[in-house]
């Protein structure tokens, strides 16, 4: 999928939100092939963060199900809507979770992807046992050990990992990174992948927009992908080919 950036902002009804997946969808089989891995090993979370629901029915109506969002907030506005109207939906929590949203976040999320320090876990625990849910859950990790990003750094996972399972009881179906912006991703997703492998770990949510098809051969089992799907805001992107 070729992205050109708009001189000039486009309008919502300039973006082909389902073209752009479209094509998105037969990238990511490509690479799949290229690394030896089955077509459908990766799932796409289309992330719909500062978008509207108008612009994500197109999605919703080609039969996507997978959504991410980073905000609590922002996701109760718009996806219990939704929810009534289309079946069968997952929504991921992508971004970070504070504790004081944590009862709102088990409510809405079947997955959340950021569970990053003990306080989280705990709480999570209580309002999954007060709410009756069980959401599935991914340990994110710093691989950069960036001091402005959330995350656990790669040297505390694996107590971490261990802390979640034995004292909140737990089960930590994955994990998640996101790599330094200015550096190669692979190494990034290696290490993922190698914490992962060493915990008993088959999930691994890495690789966005930019570096998803890196991600896809190197062992993403979903990917996150918001501007290649539904452009930017202030800066729209429209799929040509």
């Amino acid at each position: 999928m070729l992205i050109v950036k708009a001189t000039q902002p486009l309008n919502d009804n300039q973006i082909d939100p389902a073209a752009n997946l479209r094509a998105l969808r037969e990238e990511l089989k490509g690479a799949l092939a290229e690394a030896g891995r089955k077509a459908g090993a990766v799932e796409i979370t289309a992330v719909t963060k500062t978008h509207d629901a108008d612009h994500i029915l197109p999605v919703l109506e080609m039969g996507h199900r997978v959504f991410g969002e980073n905000r609590v907030q922002e996701a109760q506005a718009k996806w219990p809507a939704l929810r009534e109207k289309f079946d069968h939906l997952e929504l991921r929590l992508i971004g970070p979770l504070q504790s004081n949203k944590a009862k709102e976040a088990v409510a809405l999320f079947d997955v959340i992807e950021t569970v990053d320090r003990p306080k989280i876990a705990r709480v999570l625990t209580e309002e999954m046992q007060a709410q009756g849910r069980s959401l599935d859950l991914f340990v994110q990790v710093n691989t950069g050990e960036e001091p402005q990003k959330a995350g656990i750094a790669p040297a505390d996972t694996d107590a971490f990992i261990a802390q979640c399972r034995e004292e909140f009881n737990l089960e930590i179906k994955g994990l998640m990174c996101i790599p330094p912006a200015a550096e190669d991703p692979a190494p990034h997703f290696a290490l993922l992948a190698k914490i992962a492998a060493r915990n008993n770990i088959s999930a691994l949510s890495m690789g966005m927009s930019a570096d998803y098809l890196k991600a896809a051969q190197l062992g993403a089992t979903h990917i996150r992908v918001g501007s290649g799907i539904f452009g930017a805001r202030g800066e729209r992107s429209h799929a040509v080919g």
